[in-house]
């Protein structure tokens, strides 16, 4: 069950729109989604869930304000009536693109890369760019994890450097460009409204595993696939790799990915760093790709990026299979011209 407790901002360190960093008095950090809590400010007294702390979790290393009691009653009316977390006392009017008309659900052959690693979604943004400057590339965060895209500090970094066009937040995710009901709506709206020529799903920061063979969030990547073939996509599984990760199930290709692919129904291509065994065998397309050492090609980008803390020169396969991934789809889009 939840955990909160009251606490005073002693300092705002970092905002964006929909999201605000702070430190507490105690030295304890939070951050607030101040899209659905308001702003905060220096000496504000905010009620904070501790669960994720308190559980010790990777993924919640801070505190999430829950409330700002200093400032009392606050509203901002949104664009729609359509409802993200509905039904939770932090239901938000974000309305949706369907809202607002139809558009075609063709996606003209688009290449679709779906992965299952937030991670992976800046590694195959810079390889795109950098095999093929001014790409129009868009990202579809799933609700597979996270749900607000604001706290990507990944999402900021590609808009920040035009790497990315634009975002659709589906499903329960919320705060993108662009919102839709689901992954398939997303995916018209970011060929059709954002004109993009590649589309990136994956789900937001915080996936989670159990060990498993059906019980992780990154399985929802078969879905995803199966959604960019039925409208006319074309769907690229980014595999998850490892070579430095310590548990069995994730070194070489990992049981995500393997799982996945068995799951999906329909026949995707898959781009695979040198040196990976692959099970050839089945209907899907796979693709030895060299996308180079990883290291260079993210600090070309202007990008930092870790996995479980983890970078290039720690794990070079978990980043060589995801720049092989937006190579293949430069090369696929090419193909398609």
């Amino acid at each position: 069950m939840p955990a909160f407790r009251n606490a005073i901002v002693s300092e705002v360190v970092d905002e964006r729109p929909g999201f605000a960093r702070v430190v507490l008095a105690d030295g304890d950090r939070a951050y607030a989604l101040t899209g659905l809590t308001g702003p905060v400010a220096v000496g504000d007294e905010v009620v904070i869930n501790t669960t994720a702390v308190d559980l010790d979790l990777g993924s919640g290393g801070s505190h999430v304000v829950h409330w700002n009691v200093t400032r009392g009653p606050w509203a901002q009316p949104g664009p729609g009536h359509l409802m993200k977390l509905r039904y939770t006392s932090l239901q938000v009017d974000t309305g949706v693109a369907e809202e607002h008309g139809d558009v075609p659900s063709d996606l003209l052959g688009a290449p679709v890369v779906a992965a299952g690693v937030h991670s992976q979604l800046p590694v195959v943004a810079a390889a795109i760019a950098r095999r093929r400057p001014g790409t129009r590339v868009a990202y579809v965060m799933t609700d597979g994890a996270a749900l607000p895209i604001a706290m990507s500090d990944v999402v900021a970094d590609l808009v920040r450097l035009g790497l990315i066009v634009g975002t659709v937040t589906a499903g329960h995710a919320f705060g993108g460009d662009l919102e839709a009901l689901n992954v398939a709506s997303a995916l018209a709206s970011a060929r059709h409204r954002l004109e993009a020529e590649v589309i990136i799903v994956v789900m937001g920061p915080g996936g989670a595993g159990t060990g498993s063979r059906l019980g992780f969030t990154a399985l929802e990547v078969a879905s995803v696939l199966d959604a960019a073939a039925w409208l006319g996509g074309h769907p690229i599984a980014c595999l998850r790799c490892s070579s430095a990760d310590a548990r069995p199930r994730h070194q070489g290709i990992s049981h995500h990915s393997i799982t996945a692919l068995e799951a999906v129904r329909s026949e995707v291509d898959v781009a695979v760093p040198p040196g990976i065994v692959t099970p050839r065998a089945g209907r899907h397309r796979w693709h030895e790709i060299d996308p180079g050492p990883p290291g260079p090609l993210l600090a070309a980008a202007g990008l930092r990026v870790t996995t479980m803390g983890r970078g290039p020169e720690d794990d070079p396969r978990y980043f060589a299979a995801a720049a092989a991934a937006g190579l293949l789809a430069v090369d696929l889009l090419a193909g398609d011209s």
